[in-house]
């Protein structure tokens, strides 16, 4: 049995719960793109409240960090793991942001391979904030960033695939110009869910 003279302050692992909780809301509001005629405009401005609830979060964490005398897991894994759980948000909104700022909405559909991505994040989305809870107990988080892992792989081909849509002549000049920023700030994303569970993988081995 493992015993640990860290206080266990739920405060603390509440922060990191809400956090997850936020980035399936928002993959649920960016996947309303994956069909035609999306309100673009509505999809942007959710995203944004949600980024600005997660900017909150991320504050009041980092608050208590600085007040708590002792706290449960080492301060610097604890500073990463919010700045990256924001940084997921950060890219899902920017991606959200784009596709109406740039007027994507006038397309008839967005390409498959660009669904596929949705698809990814949304995975990652789920079984992040599936993980987050876990870590309070430290309880199977391995299949979590193996699994985390795998689909990141799954978006970088995913994203390479839609660079081969993207440039195969199917769309003009300013239109690839337009969706390849916005497939940057999704694969970013992808990416940023692995950096999450990267450091989960950190702490679990720091505790353990």
């Amino acid at each position: 049995m493992r015993f640990s003279l860290r206080p266990q302050d739920d405060a603390f692992y509440q922060f990191f719960s809400n956090a997850g909780k936020n980035l399936v809301r928002g993959m649920e509001i960016l996947s309303e793109l994956a069909v035609a005629g999306a309100d673009t405009q509505s999809v942007s401005e959710r995203l944004v409240e949600v980024e600005h609830d997660n900017d909150q979060l991320t504050h009041d964490l980092y608050n208590k960090i600085n007040s708590t005398f002792v706290t449960p897991l080492d301060r610097e894994d604890m500073y990463a793991l919010g700045s990256q759980l924001d940084d997921v948000m950060d890219h899902i909104e920017a991606a959200g942001n784009l596709v109406y700022l740039y007027g994507l909405s006038e397309l008839p559909a967005p390409p498959r391979e660009m669904i596929d991505l949705f698809d990814v994040l949304n995975a990652q989305a789920r079984i992040t904030a599936d993980a987050l809870p876990r870590l309070k107990g430290m309880h199977n988080l391995k299949e979590y960033w193996i699994e985390i892992n795998r689909l990141e792989n799954d978006g970088d081909r995913a994203y390479r695939m839609l660079l081969v849509r993207l440039f195969s002549g199917e769309y003009d000049a300013l239109t690839v110009l337009k969706m390849k920023e916005v497939a940057d700030e999704l694969e970013a994303a992808c990416d940023a869910f692995e950096h999450v569970a990267n450091t989960i993988e950190t702490i679990s081995v720091k505790e353990s």
